[in-house]
């Protein structure tokens, strides 16, 4: 539960600056932390020292369920010269360390990140005759701060995050967002490391399927160059009716797809509705079977597994059994990723360790026949994978929201693979990995098109390579809830 009050007493905003002679209440009051990202606040917004806040009644540090303690909002009055209209603009308290004192965050320095290294922000466009901001910015800013406290994945600029639903619960076609720099907060050195600022940007699902297959960062671009998508400093309107495409049907042509040709995808895996069977042994060998399973108790991915594959996935992935984004839709959640800088040399080691070796009790299998399972929604995604990352060097990730598995597409480029040219199939416990040729891949996209087009043609459908030992089926999402998978 939340609460809505000026900032001015008590609470964070405005204080006077604390010094030496600060009584011991005044300081418990405004910790130094707070007190830092308050004065970027004030540097910006002098004229409105008690800004509206909406408040955890019961801090996270008690037990409260919000992870923000604050939220600050803040009227904006844009630039109408610079096409930047009149808005609200919403600041977190919270994601990084305000109180250094190990209630929240460990401390690790004055150099490095302070907490989480960031607090969220968001611009909305004010609607005429609106003379307080809305608070459902504070609860969807809530929402993302949970789902880094509990899988601790931090956000970069460029990331996206999937939602499947009106960021406000209105009829909203901007349901989805994407991560960028704040234009006006600057980084903010405090005495327990330095903060910088994300901003959240509300998108169509057009244009969230466009940053998938190409980068987020290259639709922020093309957000900023039209002012109603959102102009210089990405501000959300809830009312935007049309799609950057749809007003400028030239950017997806001249822009997103050449840019897919060029550049490939920055999105390294998802959280989906998946499984895999292992078709060279019999169904009934349970200890060598699909699940490895050990009496009547699946065998989980090793804590070795877990780090290579959230490496594999960089960020933006729950690999335990919570949650994989926040609680607002939770039967059609899927985790998105930004990867590193396009390269046609990837890999699947840590950029910061030696390979990762197996976990002695599980050994690497070579497979000789595999068949893949998906739902409609991750099987619209395989073509990506294909045209996107393999062609382009890299590797692809599906993590198994509904079971502990996975599934790894690599290319001949990727080092530190287990599975290999001579044997492309091949399964570290419940984690496979599928190596495939360029070839192969080139082959398998003509057979999948019609995957781009998933409303035309009905569940089940099953895709076979015989000669390569390959099925893909895609399946109905009851499928996959199921025990089995």
């Amino acid at each position: 539960m939340a609460e809505l009050r000026p900032s001015g007493a008590p609470g964070p905003a405005a204080p006077p600056a604390p010094g030496p002679t600060a009584p011991p209440a005044f300081a418990s009051l405004f910790p130094p932390g707070l007190h830092a990202i308050y004065g970027e606040c004030r540097r910006l917004y002098p004229d409105q020292p008690n800004p509206l806040q909406v408040t955890a009644i019961v801090k996270y540090w008690l037990g409260g369920p919000d992870p923000l303690d604050y939220v600050s909002m803040y009227r904006n009055m844009g630039s109408p010269s610079a096409n930047i209209p009149e808005h609200w603009h919403y600041i977190s308290f919270g994601l990084s360390d305000l109180y250094g004192d190990s209630r929240v965050h460990e401390f690790t320095g004055t150099d490095g990140p302070s907490g989480f290294g960031f607090e969220l922000t968001f611009r909305l466009k004010r609607e005429t005759g609106e003379s307080a901001p809305p608070t459902w910015p504070a609860e969807l800013m809530q929402g993302l701060a949970r789902y880094v406290f509990q899988s601790e994945n931090t956000f970069c600029s460029g990331d996206h995050v999937s939602w499947h639903s009106p960021l406000d619960n209105s009829e909203s076609r901007i349901q989805h967002m994407l991560l960028t720099e704040d234009p006006q907060m600057q980084p903010v050195q405090t005495p327990f490391g330095v903060v910088t600022f994300l901003q959240i940007v509300g998108v169509c699902t057009e244009e969230l399927h466009a940053a998938q297959q190409w980068n987020g960062q290259g639709i922020l671009e093309l957000l900023r160059t039209v002012p109603v998508a959102g102009g210089p400093w990405l501000i959300t309107d809830m009312r935007r009716g049309e799609t950057i495409f749809e007003i400028d049907p030239h950017l997806q042509q001249e822009r997103v797809d050449k840019g897919i040709e060029t550049d490939g995808s920055n999105l390294s895996g998802v959280s989906a509705k998946c499984a895999w069977d292992d078709l060279s042994r019999p169904p009934e060998d349970d200890e060598d079977s699909r699940s490895i399973c050990i009496g009547t108790q699946p065998r989980r991915l090793s804590g070795k597994d877990t780090e290579q594959i959230r490496e594999t996935l960089r960020r933006g992935l729950e690999i335990n059994s919570k949650p994989v984004l926040p609680p607002i839709n939770p039967q059609r959640q899927n985790g998105l990723t930004h990867d590193r800088a396009p390269s046609r040399k990837d890999s699947l080691e840590s950029d910061s360790s030696t390979a990762i070796i197996p976990h002695e009790l599980i050994r690497t299998r070579q497979l000789e026949s595999v068949h893949l399972k998906f739902n409609q929604e991750s099987g619209a995604l395989i073509p990506l994978c294909l045209r996107g990352r393999l062609l382009h060097g890299r590797h692809f990730t599906y993590k198994s929201i509904t079971g502990d598995m996975a599934i790894t597409f690599v290319s001949t480029g990727v080092e530190g693979a287990f599975a290999t040219e001579e044997h492309p199939y091949a399964a570290h416990g419940p984690w496979l990995q599928i190596l495939l040729t360029e070839e192969f891949v080139e082959k398998m996209l003509e057979d999948l098109e019609d995957l781009t087009s998933p409303e035309e043609f009905k569940l089940p459908k099953e895709y076979s390579w015989p000669e390569k030992k390959l099925k893909v089926s895609i399946l109905p999402d009851v499928v996959f809830d199921s025990p089995l998978h």
